[in-house]
């Protein structure tokens, strides 16, 4: 990784050289319509090149995810322009579950997934996005994503904390070209921060759209011919539903709820873990900060939405879906206006496996210069809304 590294000395320099490797990849030329894209990616690249201590991993991968990224954007963009009929897939209805990390949006995401009228996009579709291969093709396919996605050597912690399966449907962030998810999991980078605040994300969601329509054209579609329904999950979505409702205005939001004082530590052990692998040392203490920072101000901008577009969003009260499962599940299918069955109630039990399989993820808030007060009062507004329908829920079960 030496001559890696060493280009970070010249950022912009080396961002050029993986747009050009990329197009060789692709065997397609970048034009006028990926400018903005390339040069929302330069200056991230730049951002990273100038994190105090950035390993050499950390940069190594910066660049690397940003190449494999433009290839598959012109992949998408070269099919669109081959198939014009696939800008009239229409995406309807889709479902995006939001909340704060470590609230069971990954087990939501995962039941919603299973029924036989949704669909999530799998890890290695949002990856190699392209129409549909044969078995065979598709299944060297994922195969070469598992191994692109193996921090196992790394980080083992990682299988414990959030097993990553190509194969399963996973965050829509590996379409999503910019997010929070730089900030927190990678190191804090104030300019960037500062840049995605003030920026439009609707183009984002656009082209989240156009990557749905290519996975959709010439598909199997359900038992009555219509489209499946896409049931996307990225927590920090929760922050960004305005945009999404633009691009896609009959979605529905499933927000899961749980206490942030329950919460935040173990997003912090997540961030550490992440953090560690992009830098020389994580400051616990700062990051400890900066996750409680982000976390509020998006769950504020959830809640703000929310307010005002009630209809828009199904609450997911965490203790119920945890506790009773079995009770509550259906009853989201019927908010969502999905069918429930003996096959989905089998699919349920193929989804609560997991989370009560591995339970090896051990924190401490205080371990990031946090403790429940702090947390507290970071989320005080929050937390009254989270016990008053944890009250309300118990009260109507």
């Amino acid at each position: 990784m030496t001559p890696t590294l060493r280009s970070r000395k010249d950022p912009d320099r080396a961002w050029a050289k993986a747009v050009q490797r990329a197009e060789k990849t692709a065997g397609s030329r970048v034009d006028e319509g990926d400018a903005q894209w390339i040069e929302d990616f330069r200056f991230l690249t730049g951002c990273v090149a100038e994190i105090p201590n950035l390993s050499p991993i950390g940069w190594f991968t910066t660049l690397m995810d940003a190449q494999a990224r433009l290839v598959n954007r012109l992949r998408i963009r070269d099919l669109h322009r081959a198939h014009p009929e696939i800008a009239k897939e229409p995406i309807e209805r889709p479902v995006f579950v939001v909340g704060l990390p470590r609230t069971a949006t990954t087990l939501a995401h995962q039941v919603l997934a299973r029924s036989k009228e949704c669909r999530g996009p799998r890890l290695w579709e949002m990856v190699r996005t392209d129409l549909q291969r044969d078995a065979s093709e598709e299944d060297k396919l994922a195969k070469a994503v598992s191994k692109q996605f193996s921090a196992t050597r790394f980080a083992p912690d990682f299988d414990h904390i959030h097993p990553v399966d190509a194969r399963k449907p996973e965050e829509s962030m590996f379409l999503l070209p910019h997010g929070l998810y730089h900030l927190l999991f990678h190191a804090p980078m104030p300019e960037y921060r500062k840049w995605f605040a003030e920026r439009d994300t609707t183009v984002d969601y656009e082209y989240l759209k156009s990557a749905l329509q290519v996975l959709q054209y010439g598909r199997p579609r359900t038992e009555d011919g219509a489209v499946h329904r896409w049931v996307l999950k990225y927590p920090m979505d929760l922050g960004q539903m305005p945009a999404i409702r633009q691009v896609f205005p009959d979605a529905t939001f499933v927000w899961t709820h749980r206490s942030p004082v329950t919460v935040m530590g173990s997003l912090c052990s997540l961030a550490d873990l992440a953090q560690s692998l992009f830098v020389s040392k994580v400051d616990r203490i700062e990051l400890g900060k900066y996750a409680m920072e982000l976390m509020s101000e998006i769950v504020e901008s959830g809640r703000a939405y929310r307010q005002k577009h009630p209809e828009a969003v199904v609450d997911v009260p965490y203790h119920r879906l945890a506790d009773d499962p079995y009770k509550f599940v259906p009853d989201l299918y019927r908010q969502l206006g999905l069918s429930w069955s003996l096959k989905d109630e089998g699919h349920l039990g193929q989804a609560l496996e997991r989370p009560l399989r591995d339970r090896k993820h051990e924190y401490t808030l205080g371990a990031y210069g946090l403790d429940d007060d702090m947390v507290h009062r970071a989320f005080a507004d929050y937390e009254a809304m989270v016990s008053a329908q944890n009250f309300y829920s118990r009260r109507v079960r």
